[in-house]
């Protein structure tokens, strides 16, 4: 499981370093394939390749016809890209992916289960900030056993 927020610099080259705590979970469960993509142009979502293709899975058994999951696919291969982490533990983001999502220097890696998301720093905080969990969110999560 992922877990936490862990800062970051991502380099000229758009090598992405992954954080040793997720490097560690990394090399306990899964190999070095992921795959990247988004579904919001906000927020780049980044999978172990093995966890993206359970989702691929459970896509293939849906009807074609679902609306939903037609542009679920398109969008996600849109922004979708597989990438390879290298021996020191890095990922290279393609130029169009950093130019979309505005990705440069300082940036922050969040743990979510499954899979991690890649954000500028300046702007998690900000969303973070502006974002507190409100007594109705509270209030669900606590309906849900949170």
């Amino acid at each position: 499981m992922f877990r936490g927020n862990c800062p970051t610099r991502l380099d000229d080259k758009g090598r992405l370093k992954i954080p040793a705590d997720f490097k560690h979970e990394i090399d306990r469960a899964y190999d070095s394939q992921f795959y990247l993509t988004s579904r919001d142009k906000k927020v780049i979502e980044l999978y172990p390749l093995k966890e993206w293709e359970q989702i691929e899975g459970r896509l293939a058994k849906l009807p074609t016809s679902n609306l939903a999951v037609q542009k679920f696919l398109t969008i996600t291969s849109f922004y979708g890209q597989s990438v390879s982490m290298d021996p020191q533990g890095r990922l290279t983001i393609s130029d169009r992916l950093r130019g979309l999502f505005n990705l440069k220097g300082e940036v922050a890696i969040v743990g979510k289960l499954n899979r991690m998301e890649i954000r500028p720093m300046e702007e998690f905080a900000e969303y973070v900030n502006a974002n507190a969990i409100t007594d109705e969110e509270n209030d669900q999560l606590s309906d849900l056993g949170i």
